[in-house]
């Protein structure tokens, strides 16, 4: 292919080959997911609902601290956390086997080797909505849950995190081929975030020295915008500006890693 044909511009013919190819492969991915399980959607939900009982044991009963962290019903503001974590989590642990998974695909396919990153996202990203009626069931059981007017920031902390998590996983998916050691070390620093992120409490439960540095992390912002269409009280604007601007900035290191790296990893795979 030309120099020229590299730097064209792309046309829509492309951008409509690249959708239907990516809705592709992330009906693929579910589809293989779930063909051969008997529980099938079950399982998208099984996972954040076993994780958010097990935190509200251990910190709303044999700590008692349900009342002094997070919001009340804590189960809910568990899993208004909870549920993109597993998405964020989900789709970042599979980015470190997306090319070496599917090898042949990656090298025989002429479609931009981004959708082997995207699909990922994509397919962790449905599943996450799919599970967002079980978080309505538990707001509707649980008295004094209500729904505000805030909800309507979701949408915009869906594509923050999105933006986050495809950066994210455009670096992490070439350099795994290079370092086989990156995908064991990426699962320990996903274990490290879960616990430095604002998922079993809120930003304004940490120590007043701490909250400063806390907005630095990507996910606080994210997860504010989330929890405000149920506890307007946690959402930081100041969080949600900081986390916006590091995930556009995660996707143009992504987008440059990946640009990069493209043809060594074509050459090692």
């Amino acid at each position: 292919m030309s120099s020229t044909a590299d730097v064209r511009p792309p046309q829509r013919s492309d951008l409509t080959r690249y959708r239907n190819a990516l809705w592709l492969l992330t009906k693929r991915d579910l589809r293989v997911r779930y063909s051969t399980s008997v529980l099938g959607y079950v399982w998208s939900i099984l996972d954040p609902l076993v994780m958010a009982g097990i935190y509200w044991f251990v910190f709303a009963v044999v700590f008692d601290r349900g009342g002094r962290i997070g919001e009340q019903p804590y189960i809910v503001f568990l899993l208004v956390g909870l549920l993109p974590w597993m998405w964020f989590n989900g789709a970042v642990s599979d980015s470190t086997r997306a090319f070496l998974r599917e090898a042949k695909l990656v090298r025989s396919t002429s479609i931009p080797r981004t959708i082997w990153v995207n699909r990922l996202v994509l397919s962790k990203g449905i599943e996450f909505l799919a599970a967002l009626p079980v978080l309505a069931v538990f707001a509707v059981v649980n008295d004094g849950t209500s729904l505000h007017w805030e909800a309507v920031f979701f949408p915009l902390a869906i594509l923050i995190q999105c933006v986050l998590t495809v950066g994210i996983g455009l670096i992490v998916a070439p350099l795994v081929v290079f370092f086989r050691d990156l995908e064991r070390a990426v699962k320990l620093i996903l274990r490290f975030l879960f616990y430095a992120s604002p998922i079993v409490y809120g930003l304004s439960d940490l120590p007043t020295e701490l909250q400063p540095f806390a907005v630095f992390n990507p996910l606080a912002g994210i997860f504010s915008l989330y929890r405000s269409a149920f506890f307007p009280e946690q959402l930081d604007w100041y969080a949600v500006v900081v986390s916006a601007g590091m995930s556009l900035l995660f996707l143009v290191i992504g987008l440059w890693v990946f640009k990069r790296s493209e043809r060594t990893v074509l050459k090692e795979l």
